[in-house]
């Protein structure tokens, strides 16, 4: 740990260098703010707001921050705490009586902390719906009234899941009897002075002085893309630079919420198995290079954002994309190692080699992981959730250090050279997978035809085509999704999305072929059954 301390040396030059790339007037970028003290140091815009207009982005313009809207939605709730008007281990069953039985027991803090083990409305809507029409907050949240099992039992996993806090939204509107972008605006936003930041349920409408989002096209270029579902307060805010720096400096000195509920954000939970998560009550609390950052990242289709405080050096980054291609999280690692000359050495991975390959599964949790080279390095796909790897000093694999908050390795369980099984450290929780032998030869025949899952009110079908066998979905919402699939073998199926963002999932067909298990990177396995009414 580094000493309580930490010099800035700021050069502007330096943050332009990171930025060069983005410095031009034909395609979107991203805009940037530091501050050191509170105090702005940096103010820039790079690329354009919009491809249809000649606006270049600027600190003071509106953009998506996704995600990182969840820690405003945790203080609302905290907010109404401190009037005694709830508290943070009531069970969502106190509010919303209306949901299945076994959701009614988690608690809100559960929910904050990505500890609940619900399934996610969202994605489940954003797998089987795709992006076609367009999906209310109220719509999603009835999925929970008839989904009648869990991802894992409350506490005892750490699982990223919007539809936690679209349930948190609904309670706090239940409480306050207001709408949330009311309480936001009204009990958070205008009294810090963010007056250009709102809460924006969808992109359809218009909200003045707002960049365009650009989703990269598989053939070159970029085009207007949206999720399909409404927004709320898991990441349906928009803000500017300049906004988000005041809210930065906010978090020194708060007028908003007590010591004891900034104490309670920014305060890591742990699991039931005693793993101390990076994650609070909407707030990430890690690491780089040894210094203790406070952040929270977000992605939307087509951009992201990434804010960040470093405590110790009195240091705040916020960086906006508008373009799907650019990592706003990279950029900023890029401007600590820029501004902090005394972080720590970077840890040297493991000496070069090539990215392993095969596939895995486990026979205790059916989750399954292959291993791939993809752009040069390893890359490593999880229930059809693809991420970046590098080999650690001790050998193991873990997400690169952008996507560094997803506490997963991956190690050897007799060594590389004997490439039979592998051990999963998933947050403290151990899962060890067997080699799945590769096979090409597939009884398509054998699984052609429907299947549904009741409690999601989705059904699929699997045929034959020209172009390989594929899986076609009639969403919960009426909408439909096209996946292309691809032998594993061992009666494992890699699906891979049609549509214009690319999620991937794993089927795993039971042995009598009357039904498969649907695991994505937050659905795990979903159990799809004949559909004998259309067989």
């Amino acid at each position: 740990m580094l000493e309580s301390t930490l010099a800035v040396e700021f050069d502007d030059r330096r943050i332009d260098a990171i930025f060069a790339d983005l410095d031009q007037c034909r395609l979107p970028g991203a805009a940037v703010g530091i501050a050191i003290g509170g105090k702005p140091v940096y103010r820039k815009g790079f690329g354009l707001a919009s491809m249809e207009l000649p606006v270049i982005l600027g600190p003071s313009m509106r953009m998506r921050i996704g995600s990182t809207t969840k820690h405003f939605t945790s203080l609302a709730y905290l907010l109404l705490c401190e009037e005694g008007k709830a508290s943070l281990d009531d069970a969502l069953g106190q509010y919303l009586p209306e949901l299945h039985p076994v959701g009614r027991g988690v608690t809100v803090r559960q929910l904050m902390g990505h500890r609940s083990g619900l399934r996610d409305a969202y994605d489940i809507s954003w797998l089987f719906d795709g992006m076609e029409g367009r999906v209310s907050s109220a719509e999603l949240l009835s999925l929970y009234r008839t989904i009648d099992d869990v991802s894992a039992a409350p506490g005892s996993e750490w699982s990223y899941n919007n539809g936690g806090y679209l349930l948190l939204s609904a309670i706090i509107e239940r409480i306050a009897d207001r709408s949330l972008d009311e309480v936001l605006r009204e009990r958070i936003c205008f009294p810090v002075g963010m007056h250009d930041t709102l809460l924006r349920r969808s992109d359809t409408d218009f909200v003045p002085n707002s960049a365009t989002l650009h989703t990269n096209r598989p053939v070159g270029g970029f085009y207007k893309a949206q999720l399909g579902t409404d927004f709320s307060g898991e990441g349906g805010l928009v803000s500017t630079v300049d906004d988000m720096l005041r809210w930065l400096a906010h978090m020194d000195a708060p007028i908003i919420g007590s010591e004891g509920t900034w104490q309670a954000l920014k305060t890591p939970l742990r699991l039931d198995n005693g793993y101390l998560t990076d994650y609070g009550l909407g707030l990430v609390i890690s690491n780089y290079r040894a210094a203790v950052i406070i952040s929270h990242a977000g992605g939307v289709m087509g951009g992201n954002s990434q804010m960040l405080k470093v405590p110790a050096a009195g240091l705040d980054i916020t960086v906006m994309v508008n373009r799907s291609d650019v990592l706003g999280m990279e950029r900023v690692n890029k401007i600590l190692d820029a501004c902090l000359p005394g972080l720590a050495p970077v840890e040297q991975i493991a000496g070069e080699r090539s990215a392993f390959s095969g596939v895995y599964r486990s026979p205790r949790t059916g989750r399954v992981i292959e291993m791939f080279e993809k752009g040069g390095q390893q890359a490593i796909s999880m229930d059809g959730y693809e991420l970046p790897f590098e080999s650690d000093c001790a050998g193991k694999m873990r997400p690169v250090p952008a996507w560094s908050s997803i506490k997963q390795t991956i190690a050897w369980v007799h060594g590389a050279e004997e490439p039979r099984q592998i051990s999963l450290d998933d947050h403290g929780n151990i899962d060890e997978l067997q080699a799945v032998e590769p096979s090409t030869t597939a009884n398509v025949a054998g699984i052609t035809g429907g299947y549904a899952a009741e409690a999601i009110r989705t059904r699929v079908t699997i045929e034959e085509t020209a172009a390989g066998p594929r899986l076609r979905t009639r969403g919960p919402f009426g909408s439909s999704a096209v996946f292309d699939l691809q032998y594993l073998g061992d009666r494992l199926w890699k699906a891979k999305s049609t549509g214009s963002v690319p999620w991937g999932a794993i089927l795993s067909f039971a042995t009598d072929g009357h039904s498969f298990r649907f695991s994505s990177a937050r659905t795990r396995a979903l159990v799809f059954r004949r559909d004998i009414d259309r067989a």
